[in-house]
């Protein structure tokens, strides 16, 4: 097979690469240039979001494309038309944010996908891309909704972020409730099954990732516990204390939600995507390749320019173990 990655050397797309060289694909990438290629591949060169910025890609013919792009979608609409009468599929990796809230629980793909940009710029951007991509290659089209997306080489910072706070050791403040059923997908079970999916000429909308509950808050973080080897003694503390001290879920304590924000991101409905293929690796893998990349970079993620900071404050931790 032939896969054209549009991106490739960044989380998500890095993981497409490496998981298609690992299929004895012949890959090739197509991005700014900023960073090295991976060896194996061949890389063409563009800024897709300048005028003439894709002749690179202007010949050449492939099975698969995969397409991570998150920013403005006439990215997204101008290469898929370009490459549709020569390429088989086009993998547009979404997001479950296209949804238009408020997302019940158990929402499946017939979920209303957002129509307006007064719903946020990324949602925007992902439901227009989405409809580009369809308008250029039709049920040819795959559209793979991702919700978190954890693994090596994340640089968003969520687990990196639990893995370095638990890693210090000591009493750590643990979001409750212990049982909260959570839902991910590792960055290269999402790589393989988009080029999976291209590659068996599949077409339309997927929720892709784990089923809720593959994985508990308790679960997470005693693994990373596990995993760290640190003496980190887990103190879980009511949602109620939390949210009174002024904390926010997800920026302050990644990946911990609650109410409709927690409905929408840890329950969705994946039976689509598992009848078509889509497996999920222990979290024990996950968490420990993730631990030992942090470690094998001394330590300190990566983070997208685009994306703040996450984290809680050492202070307000402190205050709420008390």
């Amino acid at each position: 097979m032939r896969v054209l990655v549009l991106g490739g050397t960044e989380f998500v797309g890095r993981a497409v690469v490496d998981e298609a060289l690992a299929f004895g694909w012949q890959v090739t990438t197509f991005n700014r240039g900023s960073n090295e290629p991976q060896p194996g591949v061949t890389a063409l060169s563009g800024d897709r979001s300048a005028p003439g910025g894709l002749a690179a890609l202007e010949h050449g013919e492939w099975d698969v494309v995969i397409d991570t792009w998150s920013w403005a979608p006439s990215a997204v609409a101008d290469a898929a038309t370009l490459l549709a009468g020569r390429a088989g599929h086009y993998v547009y990796v979404s997001s479950r944010s296209v949804y238009a809230g408020p997302v019940p629980f158990g929402a499946d793909e017939s979920a209303p996908v957002v129509t307006s940009p007064d719903a946020g710029e990324y949602a925007w951007n992902k439901a227009e891309a989405e409809r580009g991509a369809v308008a250029a290659f039709g049920d040819r089209a795959v559209l793979a909704r991702a919700g978190l997306i954890i693994g090596p080489y994340e640089n968003i910072g969520r687990l990196p972020w639990w893995l370095t706070r638990i890693a210090r050791g000591g009493p750590v403040l643990a979001p409750g409730p212990a049982d909260l059923a959570l839902q991910y997908v590792d960055a290269r079970d999402l790589a393989q099954w988009c080029l999976r999916a291209g590659e068996r000429g599949l077409g339309g909308a997927f929720n892709v990732v784990s089923p809720s509950g593959y994985v508990t808050m308790r679960g997470l973080l005693e693994t990373c516990v596990k995993v760290t080897g640190s003496d980190a003694d887990l103190r879980w503390v009511e949602a109620e204390r939390i949210l009174a001290a002024g904390v926010t879920p997800w920026m302050d304590l990644p990946i911990w939600l609650l109410g409709d924000d927690y409905d929408f991101m840890h329950g969705g409905e994946v039976s689509k995507a598992v009848a078509a293929g889509l497996r999920f690796r222990p979290v024990e893998e996950t968490v420990a390749d993730t631990w030992a990349w942090l470690r094998s970079i001394g330590g300190q993620a990566p983070t997208r320019p685009d994306r703040p900071a996450l984290g809680l404050d050492p202070q307000v931790e402190a205050q709420l173990l008390s």
